[in-house]
Formats: C-alpha cells, sequence, structure tokens
C-alpha cells in the first residue's frame, strides 16, 4: 500500500500543477515522469487517479460545493482543493478502495502539504459529501465503473 501513497502525493502535485497552470493533463503527467521517478505500480495509479479526476472536475466541483458550508471553490486552497478533488474521484469511481481508506489518506495529505486547519477542513467536507452518496440511490448520481486497480 506504500505504492498507493506515493501514487496520491504524485496526483496531488499535477492536480496542483494542473489547477495552476492549466496544461493538457497528458502532457502534465508526461512531464512530471520526465524528472521524477516511481515503481511502475505507483506511476499506473497515479496516471489513473490525476486522468480520472481532470476528466471528472466538473462533477467532483459540484459535489464538493454541495457539501461545503460557507466556501466556494474559490476561496479553497489549491491544495485543498486538489485533495478533495482526487477523494471524491476515489469515492466515485474506486469500488475496490474501501472509503475509509480514502478518508484517512486524503485527511493525512492535507495535514502534511496543507495548512494547519487542511486536515479537519478536508474531514468535514469529506463526511459531509459521503453521507450523502452513501444515501443516494446508485441509479441517480453515482455511475461507478470496476475500480482503481489498473487494467
Amino acid at each position: 500500500m506504500h505504492q498507493r501513497r506515493k501514487a496520491r502525493e504524485v496526483t496531488l502535485q499535477v492536480l496542483y500543477e494542473l489547477d495552476v497552470l492549466g496544461i493538457d493533463v497528458r502532457e502534465a503527467i508526461d512531464r512530471f515522469w520526465a524528472n521524477f521517478d516511481a515503481p511502475e505500480e505507483a506511476r499506473k495509479f497515479s496516471s489513473l487517479l490525476i486522468e480520472g479526476t481532470w476528466n471528472n472536475r466538473e462533477r467532483i466541483d459540484s459535489l464538493i460545493s454541495g457539501s461545503s458550508e460557507n466556501w466556494t471553490m474559490a476561496r479553497m486552497s489549491r491544495v485543498d482543493k486538489s485533495i478533495l478533488r482526487m477523494a471524491v474521484y476515489e469515492l466515485l469511481f474506486c469500488q475496490d478502495i474501501p472509503p475509509k481508506v480514502t478518508l484517512n489518506e486524503a485527511i493525512d495529505l492535507g495535514k502534511v502539504y496543507g495548512s494547519e486547519n487542511s486536515g479537519a477542513f478536508i474531514n468535514g467536507i469529506l463526511d459531509a459529501l459521503y453521507g450523502k452518496l452513501r444515501n443516494k440511490d446508485e441509479d441517480h448520481d453515482i455511475n461507478s465503473i470496476t475500480g482503481c486497480t489498473g487494467p
């Protein structure tokens, strides 16, 4: 599982870059791997998370906005926003990852890479959002794929 933690850290870095620079997602991934190295498992998982998160960010941002009282996406730090986006992608599309793992990983990343209050902020939003997702019918708003284990 250490490889998945590394992959999430890479994902956070690339999502942050995408948010700041607004470049093509594939270009951002290629640029990252041209300068850094990681085991193949981490590379595959991070690429899946990056592309999936970025390509679904409109839907993901809508869900985050609907679960964050008094906080618009524009007010959120880019680090917190990137962590939240990645976690919501996992909750929606990675059925092979237990939600508790996703939540814990996101909170931990917030504590390490975010501000003093990021862990609590991320926890509050994800807890509210996960509660809403659990209560919805799968037909309505949650369309899952096979998982995030890769091909």
